[in-house]
């Protein structure tokens, strides 16, 4: 009877556990179709593949690319092709839209600004339209969804974050062979967040910074697929802080890290998926990254060819692996396949340890995730803590982003685990 006790308690608090797990899943369907979708999973199982259109009887638009949680019950997706911004609650219900940045790219916020990188040579502002021989990051004011200032980047600018007040952008240049008068770019630009001025680009020397990008308090992950011909590809660690100072501040290793994620510890979990022209075959690799021992040993340690559990084999059974994703609330690993690239993925859940729970059935493309908190993530938040925080306290952002410098923090949406508490800082 004991043992039946003690296996019915386990097997609540592991279906428990599912039922926290809340993840959107970005279907970016096929490029000019017009057929993004959004799933919607929790309790272990797809709740809808239609998810946007269930809430808001309208489609979201073409090819979905980014998803960020803004604050509380705000979200914003980049909906590239539509060239629309959209915003909607937890709830999945939309609230409003910015159609104003043609060929967005990417997302980050600091709670009342959103900060979009665009492909685009122009952006209608609350002072006009605004033209651009590169790209641009545009600024959209939380308060009304409208584009209250930009600031040219380079060419096909693609992942963004923030840190100590700047955007991150990671340039690409990716339309070089399309277009002709331009190469692919090297560098990553550092543009004030709050005047919206670039204050300088740093020359990784690594061509076509195209991708996914993570990051981890001062750390980013960023890939570079090479140009698919003789430059290979590769990946680079790079430090915000050294950036700034002037120092070095990035490593560059032999690893496409072209989908990643951070995890609840700081480190990156990446696939990395090689494509050439000259053999149309993708070569792929798993990596766990420790940032901070790949930018003391200049990358001879802290990158290890593994991912827990059966991770790494699971991505090797698939037949294109898509996407990668740590839930920041619960350390639940998901993952997708793309199939085909014309068909319907597969969305694959892992426990923490990397145990597989799970392979669902969802749209064409699923590659991008966002968790949505579990329920007591923000009823255990108190109204107002007074900064510096207490040392050794783990703070992170409203995207689920470890910060590292917690003494740093004065204000703004950044939650404190406090042992079972949850405490915010306004």
């Amino acid at each position: 009877m004991k043992r039946l006790v003690t296996f019915l308690l386990l097997t609540l608090y592991i279906y428990n556990a599912r039922a926290e797990e809340k993840i959107i899943i970005l279907n970016e369907g096929m490029w000019q179709s017009d057929n993004g979708r959004i799933s919607y999973f929790e309790n272990g199982s797809i709740v809808s593949n239609q998810w946007f259109r269930d809430k808001n009887k309208k489609k979201i638009g073409d090819t979905p690319n980014d998803i960020i949680r803004v604050n509380d019950n705000l979200f914003a997706i980049a909906v590239n092709w539509s060239n629309i911004v959209q915003f909607i609650r937890a709830d999945g219900k939309a609230v409003a839209a910015t159609e104003d940045i043609p060929n967005n790219r990417r997302l980050c916020s600091d709670g009342k600004y959103v900060y979009v990188t665009s492909y685009g040579h122009e952006c209608e502002t609350t002072k006009g339209t605004v033209y651009f021989t590169k790209g641009y990051v545009a600024k959209i004011d939380l308060s009304n969804y409208k584009v209250v200032a930009t600031c040219e980047v380079g060419y096909e600018p693609e992942g963004i974050a923030l840190y100590d007040g700047r955007l991150f952008i990671a340039n690409t240049g990716g339309y070089a062979e399309q277009e002709g008068d331009h190469e692919f770019e090297t560098t990553v630009s550092i543009v004030n967040a709050g005047t919206m001025k670039l204050e300088k680009n740093i020359d990784t020397h690594v061509a076509n910074l195209f991708g996914e990008m993570s990051q981890s308090g001062k750390y980013l992950c960023i890939n570079s697929p090479g140009d698919y011909y003789e430059t290979p590809p590769c990946g680079l660690i790079f430090d915000c802080e050294k950036a700034l100072k002037g120092e070095d501040c990035y490593v560059r290793f032999d690893y496409p890290v072209t989908y990643n994620t951070t995890t609840t510890d700081g480190h990156f979990f990446a696939v990395g998926s090689a494509f050439s022209y000259i053999t149309g075959s993708y070569e792929f690799s798993c990596l766990t990254i420790e940032p901070w021992t790949v930018m003391k040993t200049k990358g001879k340690s802290g990158i290890e060819e593994k991912l827990p559990g059966t991770l790494q084999a699971d991505f090797a059974d698939m037949s294109q692996p898509y996407g990668i994703y740590v839930n920041p609330y619960s350390g639940y690993i998901y993952g997708s396949d793309a199939g085909s690239f014309e068909g319907a993925g597969y969305l694959y859940q892992w426990s923490p340890e990397g145990k597989l729970l799970g392979k669902h059935k969802v749209y064409i493309n699923p590659g991008h995730f966002l968790a949505i908190p579990p329920a007591d993530w923000e009823t255990e938040v108190s109204p107002l803590v007074q900064s510096p925080l207490p040392s050794g306290q783990p703070a992170f952002d409203l995207q689920g982003r470890r910060i590292e410098n917690t003494s740093r923090i004065k204000s703004g949406n950044i939650y404190v685990k406090d042992g079972k508490k949850v405490l915010r800082v306004r």
